[in-house]
């Protein structure tokens, strides 16, 4: 396994940072021979800012993502890219097209008063993603589908030289270098939180170190394989938003699958239908089950701690306010089952 990188980014985001991302967009148009006025859309704002642009020549809709500066380095956007073409060329599962600049470059860059900014051009993805509000089992059955698969396929695959991304490990997701920030810091976390959070969180880090991360439990992983990163076409399916993968473990990737979701009474089924899913491509055995739970708390604390330094996220905006109290309910449920159970 290549070695992950463990340079931690400024998780917090500037208002001039921001304010940047739509100029450093424009500025790179001409990079891709893109006339300097396509139009430029903006589609989400979390990490990075992604715009739609729609070409005003011929009208060709493309997506521009301009990287958060020091959130990834160069050489870890290739590897995420050399992992996509990866999955085009030994899979069955379909992923975004990397389209290069003039000069072939797939990572152009930008320079912003000293500083670079990274931009990658795809092409536009058709479908939608499932709503959250509607979600069924088989949505959560197929997800687990196309994880294993990604499990599969990641396991196998021989990386190439240099391939580097970062580690979702104990310390940098709720250890001393936390990648997103510290939940201890978040919005609604006052001493009876904090103290409820810190016992499950305690209790988590035991069952972690039990299960361990041999190569059979811990590798590289999407990172952020929810619904809402999967685009329907009629039949066809698209795995989208690479940009988080990197090296945890492969079951973390439940945890993923029901991000703000956690509290709704139909996790019960969900687990069911995403493990009946995920077993119908790949084995999965008592041991990984009995820790979904608490991949499920990894993935909300550190969200918890995510939102705290991500105020200018949708999610941040409408589920900020409830979501200590909510993760302390979770928690005491976690306490309550040693760890085995959310529900």
């Amino acid at each position: 396994m290549a070695e992950p990188d463990k340079g931690l980014p400024d998780t917090r985001l500037s208002d001039n940072t921001i304010d940047d991302d739509i100029t450093i967009a424009e500025r790179a148009l001409s990079e891709y021979d893109l006339p300097t006025d396509s139009g430029l859309s903006l589609l989400n704002l979390s990490e990075n800012a992604t715009y739609a642009v729609t070409d005003s020549e011929t009208g060709t809709r493309t997506i521009l993502r301009v990287h958060r500066q020091n959130y990834h380095r160069e050489h870890e956007i290739e590897s995420e890219l050399a992992w996509l073409d990866a999955l085009r060329a030994d899979s069955d599962i379909t992923v975004p097209t990397v389209l290069p600049a003039r000069d072939g470059r797939r990572v152009v860059t930008v320079d912003v008063d000293g500083s670079p900014r990274h931009i990658v051009h795809f092409e536009m993805v058709a479908g939608t993603e499932p709503d959250e509000e509607s979600v069924t089992g088989q949505d959560f059955h197929t997800l687990g589908q196309i994880t294993a698969a990604l499990h599969q396929h990641s396991q196998s695959w021989t990386r190439p030289p240099g391939f580097g991304r970062f580690s979702w490990d104990w310390e940098h997701s709720l250890g001393g270098q936390p990648r997103w920030g510290r939940w201890q810091d978040a919005e609604g976390i006052g001493e009876r939180e904090r103290t409820l959070l810190d016992r499950a969180a305690q209790l988590l880090k035991h069952r972690l170190d039990e299960y361990g991360s041999g190569p059979d439990r811990f590798g590289l992983v999407h990172a952020d394989l929810r619904l809402a990163n999967l685009l329907t076409d009629g039949s066809a399916i698209t795995v989208i938003d690479f940009d988080d993968c990197g090296f945890g473990w492969f079951f973390y990737d439940f945890g993923t699958a029901v991000s703000f979701i956690e509290h709704d009474p139909a996790l019960p089924e969900w687990q069911d239908s995403w493990v009946s899913g995920y077993r119908s491509v790949c084995p999965m055995d008592a041991a990984d089950e009995s820790m979904l739970a608490s991949f499920v708390l990894l993935r909300r604390l550190l969200l918890l701690a995510w939102m705290g330094t991500h105020s200018h996220s949708k999610e941040s905006r409408t589920k900020a306010i409830t979501y200590a109290e909510g993760s302390c309910a979770i928690a005491e449920r976690y306490l309550t089952s040693n760890g085995l159970r959310l529900y």
